[in-house]
Protein backbone atom coordinates (compact mmCIF):
# COMPACT_ATOMS: atom_id res chain seq x y z
CA UNK A 1 0.00 0.00 0.00
CA UNK A 2 1.92 3.43 -0.75
CA UNK A 3 2.17 5.53 1.95
CA UNK A 4 2.06 9.69 1.54
CA UNK A 5 3.07 12.23 3.39
CA UNK A 6 0.73 15.09 3.93
CA UNK A 7 2.31 17.68 6.21
CA UNK A 8 -0.06 20.33 8.25
CA UNK A 9 0.07 23.32 10.21
CA UNK A 10 -0.49 23.49 13.89
CA UNK A 11 -4.00 25.76 12.55
CA UNK A 12 -5.91 27.41 9.56
CA UNK A 13 -5.24 25.15 6.80
CA UNK A 14 -7.82 24.87 4.02
CA UNK A 15 -10.83 22.06 5.20
CA UNK A 16 -11.43 21.23 1.18
CA UNK A 17 -7.66 21.34 0.23
CA UNK A 18 -6.75 18.75 2.89
CA UNK A 19 -10.37 16.63 2.91
CA UNK A 20 -11.06 15.70 -1.11
CA UNK A 21 -7.81 14.64 -1.54
CA UNK A 22 -7.45 12.50 1.61
CA UNK A 23 -11.00 10.96 -0.08
CA UNK A 24 -9.78 10.37 -3.27
CA UNK A 25 -6.12 8.79 -1.62
CA UNK A 26 -7.43 6.72 0.86
CA UNK A 27 -10.31 5.61 -1.33
CA UNK A 28 -7.91 4.33 -3.66
CA UNK A 29 -5.87 2.56 -1.25
CA UNK A 30 -3.84 4.32 -0.35
CA UNK A 31 -2.18 5.09 3.32
CA UNK A 32 -2.20 9.38 4.11
CA UNK A 33 0.12 10.36 7.22
CA UNK A 34 -0.03 13.45 8.68
CA UNK A 35 2.27 15.22 10.49
CA UNK A 36 2.31 18.97 12.31
CA UNK A 37 4.62 20.52 13.86
CA UNK A 38 4.46 19.32 17.58
CA UNK A 39 2.69 15.87 16.91
CA UNK A 40 -0.35 17.40 17.94
CA UNK A 41 -3.86 17.67 15.77
CA UNK A 42 -4.15 20.30 13.69
CA UNK A 43 -6.93 22.39 12.87
CA UNK A 44 -8.55 23.88 10.14
CA UNK A 45 -9.40 27.79 9.33
CA UNK A 46 -13.07 27.86 11.29
CA UNK A 47 -14.25 30.20 8.78
CA UNK A 48 -13.29 28.07 5.89
CA UNK A 49 -15.45 25.17 7.49
CA UNK A 50 -18.40 27.29 8.94
CA UNK A 51 -18.33 29.79 7.08
CA UNK A 52 -18.55 32.52 10.03
CA UNK A 53 -17.05 35.16 10.25
CA UNK A 54 -16.73 35.60 6.18
CA UNK A 55 -20.17 37.62 5.73
CA UNK A 56 -22.38 38.16 2.89
CA UNK A 57 -20.26 36.07 1.00
CA UNK A 58 -20.01 32.90 2.82
CA UNK A 59 -21.88 30.77 0.98
CA UNK A 60 -19.50 31.45 -1.84
CA UNK A 61 -16.53 31.47 -0.13
CA UNK A 62 -16.60 28.85 2.50
CA UNK A 63 -15.74 25.05 1.79
CA UNK A 64 -18.74 23.36 -0.18
CA UNK A 65 -20.67 20.83 0.60
CA UNK A 66 -18.46 17.73 -0.91
CA UNK A 67 -15.38 19.51 0.66
CA UNK A 68 -17.05 19.73 4.18
CA UNK A 69 -17.86 16.23 3.99
CA UNK A 70 -14.43 15.06 2.93
CA UNK A 71 -12.84 17.22 5.67
CA UNK A 72 -15.39 15.67 8.58
CA UNK A 73 -14.84 12.27 7.70
CA UNK A 74 -10.93 12.71 7.43
CA UNK A 75 -10.88 14.41 10.90
CA UNK A 76 -12.60 11.18 12.29
CA UNK A 77 -9.64 9.42 10.61
CA UNK A 78 -7.33 7.68 13.27
CA UNK A 79 -4.54 9.01 10.87
CA UNK A 80 -5.57 12.45 11.58
CA UNK A 81 -5.69 12.33 15.10
CA UNK A 82 -2.40 10.54 15.51
CA UNK A 83 0.25 12.65 13.25
CA UNK A 84 3.25 12.53 13.63
CA UNK A 85 6.36 15.38 14.39
CA UNK A 86 7.66 17.37 11.46
CA UNK A 87 10.94 15.99 13.27
CA UNK A 88 9.50 12.29 12.72
CA UNK A 89 9.46 12.10 9.24
CA UNK A 90 12.71 11.47 8.30
CA UNK A 91 12.29 8.25 9.96
CA UNK A 92 9.63 7.24 7.98
CA UNK A 93 9.74 5.78 4.31
CA UNK A 94 6.86 7.64 2.28
CA UNK A 95 6.06 6.75 -1.42
CA UNK A 96 5.15 10.34 -2.53
CA UNK A 97 4.07 14.25 -0.88
CA UNK A 98 0.82 16.17 -1.03
CA UNK A 99 1.25 20.20 0.16
CA UNK A 100 -2.34 21.32 0.87
CA UNK A 101 -3.09 25.03 1.39
CA UNK A 102 -4.93 27.58 3.22
CA UNK A 103 -4.54 31.44 3.49
CA UNK A 104 -5.11 32.65 6.92
CA UNK A 105 -2.02 33.68 8.83
CA UNK A 106 -1.64 30.55 10.99
CA UNK A 107 0.07 29.04 7.17
CA UNK A 108 2.33 31.18 7.33
CA UNK A 109 5.13 28.44 10.30
CA UNK A 110 4.40 25.78 7.54
CA UNK A 111 5.14 27.54 4.82
CA UNK A 112 8.25 28.93 6.23
CA UNK A 113 9.36 26.02 7.87
CA UNK A 114 13.18 25.32 6.89
CA UNK A 115 12.62 21.65 8.43
CA UNK A 116 9.91 20.91 5.54
CA UNK A 117 11.71 22.82 3.02
CA UNK A 118 14.51 20.21 3.52
CA UNK A 119 11.97 17.24 3.43
CA UNK A 120 10.41 18.86 0.06
CA UNK A 121 13.86 18.91 -1.92
CA UNK A 122 14.85 15.58 -0.18
CA UNK A 123 11.04 14.18 -2.66
CA UNK A 124 12.36 16.29 -5.22
CA UNK A 125 15.64 14.78 -5.53
CA UNK A 126 14.13 11.27 -4.85
CA UNK A 127 11.70 11.81 -7.94
CA UNK A 128 8.83 10.69 -6.12
CA UNK A 129 5.38 11.83 -6.98
CA UNK A 130 4.52 15.27 -5.46
CA UNK A 131 1.22 17.78 -5.38
CA UNK A 132 0.43 20.55 -4.37
CA UNK A 133 -2.44 22.92 -4.17
CA UNK A 134 -3.04 26.68 -3.87
CA UNK A 135 -0.35 27.62 -1.30
CA UNK A 136 0.98 24.89 -0.98
CA UNK A 137 2.93 25.62 -4.00
CA UNK A 138 4.50 28.23 -1.76
CA UNK A 139 6.02 25.98 0.29
CA UNK A 140 7.31 23.85 -2.63
CA UNK A 141 8.74 27.24 -4.00
CA UNK A 142 10.89 28.35 -0.92
CA UNK A 143 12.47 24.81 -0.71
CA UNK A 144 16.22 24.29 -2.15
CA UNK A 145 18.04 21.93 -4.59
CA UNK A 146 21.52 21.26 -4.16
CA UNK A 147 22.02 23.97 -7.15
CA UNK A 148 20.74 26.85 -4.59
CA UNK A 149 18.29 27.52 -6.61
CA UNK A 150 14.31 26.56 -6.01
CA UNK A 151 13.17 23.16 -6.80
CA UNK A 152 10.95 24.33 -9.29
CA UNK A 153 13.38 26.03 -10.87
CA UNK A 154 12.76 25.41 -14.34
CA UNK A 155 9.92 23.28 -13.97
CA UNK A 156 6.10 24.18 -15.09
CA UNK A 157 3.44 23.84 -12.18
CA UNK A 158 0.18 25.17 -11.40
CA UNK A 159 -0.33 27.70 -8.72
CA UNK A 160 -3.01 30.12 -7.26
CA UNK A 161 -3.07 32.75 -9.64
CA UNK A 162 -2.96 36.35 -9.20
CA UNK A 163 -6.52 38.02 -10.15
CA UNK A 164 -7.80 34.81 -8.08
CA UNK A 165 -5.97 35.55 -5.09
CA UNK A 166 -6.62 39.56 -5.18
CA UNK A 167 -9.56 38.96 -6.23
CA UNK A 168 -11.31 37.22 -2.97
CA UNK A 169 -8.90 39.93 -1.18
CA UNK A 170 -10.53 42.91 -2.75
CA UNK A 171 -14.29 41.66 -2.58
CA UNK A 172 -13.26 41.39 1.28
CA UNK A 173 -10.71 43.61 2.96
CA UNK A 174 -13.53 46.32 4.10
CA UNK A 175 -14.12 43.84 6.56
CA UNK A 176 -11.90 41.24 6.56
CA UNK A 177 -8.68 43.14 6.52
CA UNK A 178 -5.41 40.82 4.77
CA UNK A 179 -7.34 37.76 5.95
CA UNK A 180 -6.84 36.66 2.04
CA UNK A 181 -3.10 37.86 1.82
CA UNK A 182 -1.26 35.63 3.18
CA UNK A 183 1.80 37.75 2.03
CA UNK A 184 2.47 40.90 0.33
CA UNK A 185 3.79 39.02 -2.60
CA UNK A 186 1.18 36.82 -4.24
CA UNK A 187 1.48 33.31 -4.93
CA UNK A 188 1.20 33.23 -8.23
CA UNK A 189 4.29 36.08 -8.38
CA UNK A 190 6.49 33.95 -5.81
CA UNK A 191 6.03 31.01 -7.55
CA UNK A 192 6.78 32.34 -11.07
CA UNK A 193 10.06 33.96 -9.71
CA UNK A 194 11.31 30.60 -8.22
CA UNK A 195 10.84 28.86 -11.84
CA UNK A 196 12.63 31.02 -13.78
CA UNK A 197 15.43 30.61 -15.38
CA UNK A 198 18.30 33.29 -16.36
CA UNK A 199 17.33 32.90 -20.15
CA UNK A 200 13.85 34.11 -19.65
CA UNK A 201 15.47 37.57 -18.44
CA UNK A 202 18.17 38.26 -20.95
CA UNK A 203 16.47 41.25 -22.19
CA UNK A 204 14.45 42.42 -19.19
CA UNK A 205 11.32 40.72 -17.51
CA UNK A 206 8.12 40.79 -19.58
Amino acid sequence: MPTILMPLPSRDFDPSETGIPWRVLSGLGHHVIFATPDGETSAADGWMVTGQGLGLLAPLLKADRNGRSAYDAMIASPEFRQPLRYEAIADRPFDALLLPGGHAKGMRPYLESTLLHRVVAGFFAAGKPIGAICHGVVLAARSTAASGRSVLHGRKTTALLRIQELLAWNLTRLYLGDYYRTYPVTVEDEVTAALARPEDFEHGPM
